[in-house]
């Protein structure tokens, strides 16, 4: 199969399309044939060489998938081969196929693409399970994101409007700012330019 990996560390123009083995799941693992990944900062982390991969996994990026369930492990018996799955990796989503452990794979909504389903289990769920899960965010309630424009708070800005709450952001520039507002945030501070406390109470 091919896959992204990483010629040397630096940046983009390091990533390069290889043929690499397929990967064999294990008993407990599905094999998903890839048909969108997500781009976090991890993976620009490990491309420029900060953030190496765990031991035992593939040695090129991709922390989120979504696909296709291609062959089903022995103790598996939650998926079947044609199911739509996503799910968060510790590594190796970039290429054409790779194992899931089965407990970490989620169904795919039919009503949302590849690609969307590919944001859910790094950024998205984990905005979720921060807001939702632990938070308990709920309508009409405020909600301070720092790091608005990361992947993880442009995804918790649109699940806070979701729930009825009014998100308010800090941000490095005010470009980022601008985007957050074109997202749903009420309001955001620079935090290089001055101090969020007081301008967030305000």
């Amino acid at each position: 199969m091919k896959a992204i990996v990483i010629k040397e560390p630096g940046g983009p123009e390091q990533l390069v399309i290889q043929e690499v083995p397929d990967p064999v799941p294990a008993a407990d693992e599905i094999l998903v044939r890839v048909t969108a990944a997500g781009v976090n900062r991890a993976d620009i982390l490990q491309r420029q060489g900060k953030y190496p991969p765990p031991p035992g996994t593939p040695p090129y990026p991709g922390l989120e998938i979504a696909g296709v369930v291609e062959a089903v492990g022995e103790q598996c018996h939650r998926w079947k081969v044609g199911d739509r799955v996503c799910s968060i990796l510790s590594g190796g989503g970039y290429a054409q196929k790779v194992t899931v452990p089965c407990e970490l794979a989620m169904p795919v909504p039919p009503h949302l693409t590849n690609e969307e389903a590919a944001a859910i289990p790094e950024v998205f769920l984990t905005a979720y399970q921060t807001l939702i899960w632990i938070t308990g965010l709920k309508n009409d309630e405020f909600a301070l994101i720092h790091a608005g424009a990361s992947g993880v708070g442009t995804a918790a800005i649109q699940l806070a409007r979701v729930v009825g709450a009014h998100p308010m952001v800090t941000a490095g520039s005010e470009e980022k700012i601008a985007f957050c507002r074109q997202l749903g945030a009420i309001g955001g501070v620079n935090y290089k330019k001055e101090a969020f406390p007081p301008k967030i109470l305000d």
